[in-house]
Parts: structure tokens; sequence; C-alpha cells
């Protein structure tokens, strides 16, 4: 979980450099995550068939409720961002940098399905956001 000094520090930052802050929410976060257990569910109201009334679901997705969904997400969202070249911090993971080879930045710190992204450069948040869309959603 976020630290809330984390927030204070790049809220700090962003408006001493004079940065651009985005802010994006993730829909349907806990839907994304893959599981890595088997984990069966009994059939939804409306799906059953009759005969099949004591037939199970597998789930290959994760879903809302389930206590591994919140971890799950976390963990695609770090694989993807770190494919993107972006460096986790070591004093909060849940903040994640990328450096540029002219000097600029882009910060994401990742509350829940909550996330701010600060840079100088609205185009590379821009391209950073639409890479999240087409590659994770």
């Amino acid at each position: 979980m976020v630290k809330m000094s984390s927030i204070r520090t790049l809220l700090s930052i962003t408006a001493t450099l004079d940065l651009e802050v985005e802010q994006m929410d993730v829909k349907t976060t806990f839907l994304h995550g893959n599981l890595e257990e088997e984990i069966y569910m009994k059939q939804p109201d409306g799906f059953l068939v009759e005969g099949e009334e004591y037939y199970v679901c597998r789930l290959r997705k994760s879903l809302c409720g389930l206590k591994q969904a919140p971890r799950q997400w976390y963990k695609k969202f770090e694989s993807f961002i770190c494919e993107q070249g972006y460096k986790k911090t070591t004093s909060d993971h849940c903040v994640f940098v990328k450096s540029f080879s002219n000097g600029d930045f882009i910060i994401l710190l990742l509350y829940v399905d909550d996330m701010l992204i600060v840079g100088k450069d609205v185009s590379k948040i821009n391209r950073l956001r639409s890479n999240w869309a087409s590659h994770l959603l």
C-alpha cells in the first residue's frame, strides 16, 4: 500500500518543479489479474443447467471479492510497468520512476486502482496511458 508520505512528496515535487500531473482510475481493476492457484466457485444464478446444479466453475481470471485479487492486480501492473523501463523505488513499492536520455522523467504512483502520473512532457504521459490501455485492459 502506498505511503501517505509518498503522495505528499510527489505532490511537493510536482509543485516545486511545475510538472504536469495526470490522475487515472482503472475501472474493473481486480478483474485483470491472473490467478496462480486453482479456485472454484458454484455456478452463478441464471447459468444453472438442469441436472448439473452441483457442477462448479473453475476461475481463470480474478474476481472482485477474492482475497487474491489485489495482489494479482499489483503483480500484473508491476510486470507491465517494469517492462516499460520503470524502476520500483526501494522506499515505496507503489512508486515507479523512469528516466529518459534528455533528462526528462516520469514518476508513477499507484494507489489500489488509482494512479498519479507526473512528468514534464504530457505526450510521454499520454503514451504511457495508451500503452497501458492497449496491453492490460
